[in-house]
């Protein structure tokens, strides 16, 4: 097939070791490129930002050593040794070796200097504090058109794999006025090669240390089951477990504008069943955002209190901050031109609030625990 086709690439979809690659490109006469390979030479053609580049190249350096052996038809040329030193000297294949060790020495080194950064970030948006929600999910399931549509961002979206390789977080605000960091990772794909887990745990510690992860599926995707469990497996060398009941996880089923009708009954009836409680949604369309927020709102919120208070008529400030802060629920205007306001708040804007109601004149024990439970 290769002579007849005139191939002058074979991609052989599995792990080739460095002896099988040799010997089949004997064989073949053409180059062989094994699956590890087909996807570095994806992720180095995507790679934007200085971090990406050199996760894919330490990834990619990895590779190349153990298969420096085929490169190398002259493997016994040497360099003679120096002045008065004699001494065969230093075979090509050792000095290859030896720079590219340097070299992956080197970036491990200032991959490093991320990690580091990346924790001081972390630690800052601790302070802040704001939940950080991290995207996660097969590869092209959709993950940045999402991203886009729930935070008004213009994040690079195609229908391609591996779009995505350079996280990046945004803003987003709530329902109930809590704003939130919202991360868009690297796409996940079955047998995920170890060499890119490794180069790539700088940018998964942000999964790791996330307060909720979606998990993005493409729901019209015929093998959204295996995908599914592609990713959970990647989830859970990180650590986290997806059939923990109490892992923080949120399953999004995107490409819903795909779906025929009878794929949407066969979909709803799966949704009832499921016990993950997913959250339907189309990013290309916007059908069920909306809903999505509330869901993610509501799995942030866990801890939120829901609180009556107040308002005097000549403090518009304080109405309009809770309008900003939080969850109305209900409002009642007085004759006087009091409002009365009921709403739901997260307990670490608790002092914000206490301030404001101190700026305007209400005391704080005016703001009142609601016995209604939170919605």
């Amino acid at each position: 097939m290769i002579t007849a086709q005139e191939a002058g690439l074979a991609i052989v979809d599995h792990l080739v070791t460095p002896v099988q690659q040799r010997n089949l490109e004997k064989a073949w006469g053409c180059k062989v490129l094994d699956r590890t390979g087909l996807i570095l030479e994806i992720f180095g053609q995507r790679a934007l930002t200085r971090e990406g580049r050199l996760q894919v190249e330490l990834a990619h350096l990895t590779y190349q050593k153990s298969r420096l052996v085929r490169t190398w038809t002259h493997l016994e040329r040497q360099r003679g040794g120096y002045g008065f030193l004699g001494g065969p000297g230093e075979a090509q294949i050792e000095t290859d070796r030896r720079l590219i060790n340097e070299r992956i020495a080197a970036i491990r080194q200032e991959l490093a200097v991320v990690v580091k950064t990346r924790g001081l970030h972390r630690a800052g948006r601790k302070r802040v504090p704001f939940p950080v929600v991290a995207v996660v999910g097969y590869t092209n399931a959709g993950k940045s058109t999402l991203f886009n549509r729930l935070t008004g961002a213009a994040v690079s979206a195609k229908d391609q794999v591996f779009q995505t390789l350079d996280p990046t977080m945004r803003e987003v605000k709530l329902p109930s006025g809590r704003k939130a960091i919202l991360s868009d990772t690297v796409g996940f794909i079955s047998d995920l090669p170890t060499a890119l887990v490794a180069a790539f745990r700088a940018t998964l510690e942000e999964v790791v240390e996330a307060d909720l992860i979606l998990h993005v599926r493409d729901i019209s995707h015929p093998e959204t089951e295996a995908q599914r469990r592609d990713v959970e497996a990647v989830l859970a060398d990180l650590g986290i477990a997806a059939d923990d009941t109490d892992a923080p996880l949120l399953e999004v089923w995107n490409k819903a504008d795909r779906l025929s009708a009878a794929a949407r009954i066969e979909v709803g009836h799966a949704m009832t069943r499921s016990e993950r409680s997913p959250v339907l949604v189309s990013a290309a369309t916007g059908e069920g955002a909306e809903r999505l927020r509330k869901a993610i709102d509501a799995r942030l919120g866990a801890n939120d209190v829901v609180l009556t208070v107040e308002v005097p008529a000549a403090q518009g400030r304080l109405l309009s901050w809770l309008h900003a802060n939080a969850e109305i629920l209900n409002e009642e205007t007085a004759e006087t031109g009091a409002v009365t306001t009921r709403f739901r708040i997260d307990p670490a804007a608790r002092g914000k609030l206490e301030s404001e109601l101190k700026r305007a004149g209400v005391p704080a024990d005016d703001a009142k625990r609601s016995r209604a439970r939170p919605v």
